[in-house]
């Protein structure tokens, strides 16, 4: 799940102005270096609120310091919360986004995306001009990026978070009191890198035969901002925001990603696609395992043409969820694979949610689909990659790392995963469940009778948990379950969006919480 508006059926994305790029003149730094820029605005609108992203590129030929950008809005547009990559202010109707720590400097050619919650009454007209250190500077708009739902815009309570689940207005703020012990074995929080695994029975074990149970956090971005033209990542993969993470007493860090950038489609503008994109996850993944983080490479949006039931968008590329992964997936894990063939403590996300029951006739042949693909999908009219396949690709490629299989239902389904259970000459496969307060397996009792089962034999680990209230009363749950179980589990989604909208566990990238994020954040405390 990718949430800050959730999907196209919560909110359009609107492109809000467009004019020419203009040349700096007058006063000030920028206009004295003669430098030029643009400023791309636009918003995602839901009617009493929107997300305002603006893209500022330096279109000059020497670097803009210590960057500051100004405009003003017309109507009563009021800012939300801190915003993200930069530092968000307003006075009056006048709207600051100053250069965050990390990005100072906008070197020539060079772009910096930012943005921030609104909300607002009456008409949202976008702002008529903008400033650069006090210097005007107009640019033409592009689409505006949406985060990647995770999830389909279905109403149907199986899917993963709904785009149009109304928000609670009751959001607690109050610290899990329901934590349980520390399981025993390996957490892998030491500060050297994080450990070499494998599966070991039912249990993911390093390099010493300790088990290793991952509790962490998605970081959503890498799957969206690419492909929508917007940069690497949402928010900063830097040194501090991953010591944030480790802050809250985390072990592992999902990492949605994005096939076409990663193979460097042609839908892809060149400076986030191919072998750029492929070096700013690598380094983000480098980074994460060298602060003891397990790092998750997740393929979160793939390629196909997919317009059946549940159908998260009507484009072929990689811009929303499908229900299989296509042809191309078999490429983009050959080459991920022999990217980190070498380092066993990198884990692969095979697909993020698959949900080839919303799109072929009956559970049985959904879970034939799922592990074989090709023919075995019809109602997909797109050549699928089934797991199987991915698995073959991974493993030709020589990488022995562990895999992780999501099921069925937005990965909520593991009723028949194991009777599904692709061939793995490595051994090292596990099991991947998502689960959110409005799946169908959503209660204990679900959970006691079709994951237990199943963890007893392989190792599971829960990608996603949330819930769609601001809350967390029931990730305690999940939280608490999955300690007995010896069950893994990563909170979505260390992102500074807007809890009402969806499980975002930041309202800061100096890590701090929502009230949703409150109870991961005091539930890791404890047990690690």
């Amino acid at each position: 799940m990718t949430v800050r508006t959730t999907t196209t059926a919560l909110v359009a994305a609107l492109a809000a102005t467009a004019a020419a790029t203009l040349a700096l003149t007058g006063a000030g730094p920028a206009a004295a270096a003669g430098l030029q820029c643009s400023v791309d605005y636009t918003t995602n609108d839901w009617g009493s609120g929107f997300t305002a992203n603006v893209k500022l590129t330096n279109a000059g030929t020497t670097p803009i310091d210590n960057w500051s950008l100004g405009y003003a809005y017309t109507g009563n547009q009021t800012l939300s919360g801190s915003g993200w990559n930069g530092t968000w202010s307003q006075s009056g109707k006048n709207v600051t986004v100053a250069a965050p720590a990390w990005a100072a400097t906008l070197a020539a050619g060079g772009s910096v995306s930012a943005g921030a919650n609104f909300s607002y009454s009456g008409t949202n007209a976008a702002p008529a001009s903008f400033t650069v250190n006090g210097v005007a500077c107009n640019g033409a708009s592009n689409p505006s990026p949406s985060p990647s739902p995770s999830v389909s815009a279905s109403s149907s309570p199986s899917a993963s978070p709904s785009a149009s689940a109304s928000p609670s207005a009751s959001a607690s703020a109050s610290p899990s009191s329901s934590a349980s012990p520390s399981p025993s074995g390996s957490t892998g929080t030491g500060t050297g890198k994080a450990p070499a695994l494998h599966v070991s029975g039912n249990k993911l074990v390093d390099a010493n035969g300790a088990q290793v149970v991952l509790r962490g956090v998605n970081r959503s971005g890498m799957e969206f901002m690419c492909v929508q033209g917007y940069g690497f990542s949402d928010g900063p993969v830097d040194a501090a925001s991953i010591a944030a993470i480790k802050g809250w007493k985390a072990n592992a860090v999902r990492v949605p990603v994005n096939e076409d950038c990663w193979n460097g489609y042609a839908n892809v503008k060149p400076e986030y696609a191919g072998e750029n994109y492929r070096t700013a996850v690598k380094n983000f993944v480098y980074a994460l395992r060298d602060a003891g983080l397990t790092p998750i490479i997740d393929l979160h949006w793939t390629q196909g043409l997919y317009t059946g039931n549940s159908s998260g968008c009507s484009d072929v590329n990689s811009t929303c969820q499908k229900p299989m992964p296509g042809a191309g997936a078999a490429t983009f894990w050959s080459s991920v694979a022999t990217t980190f063939k070498n380092d066993p403590s990198v884990v692969f996300d095979l697909l993020n949610e698959p949900y080839a029951d919303r799109a072929v006739s009956g559970l049985d042949q959904a879970w034939n689909c799922w592990r074989d693909g090709g023919s075995a999908c019809p109602g997909i009219n797109y050549p699928v990659s089934g797991m199987q396949t991915l698995v073959n690709s991974v493993r030709t490629a020589g990488a022995n790392n562990v895999i992780l299989l999501g099921g069925l239902a937005y990965s909520n389904d593991l009723g028949q995963w194991l009777a599904h259970k692709p061939t793995d000459p490595a051994g090292n496969l596990a099991a991947s469940w998502h689960v959110y307060n409005f799946n169908t397996c959503s209660s204990q009792s679900c959970w006691n009778s079709t994951v237990a089962p199943l963890a007893a034999q392989v190792p599971v680990v829960v990608g996603e948990i949330g819930e769609n209230d601001c809350a967390h009363s029931f990730i305690d749950q999940v939280m608490s379950w999955a300690d007995a179980a010896k069950v893994s589990y990563l909170g979505w989604t260390w992102n500074t969006w807007d809890c009402g909208q969806g499980p975002s566990l930041i309202s800061d990238f100096d890590g701090t919480p929502t009230a949703f994020g409150l109870g991961l954040k005091n539930h890791l405390a404890a047990v690690n």
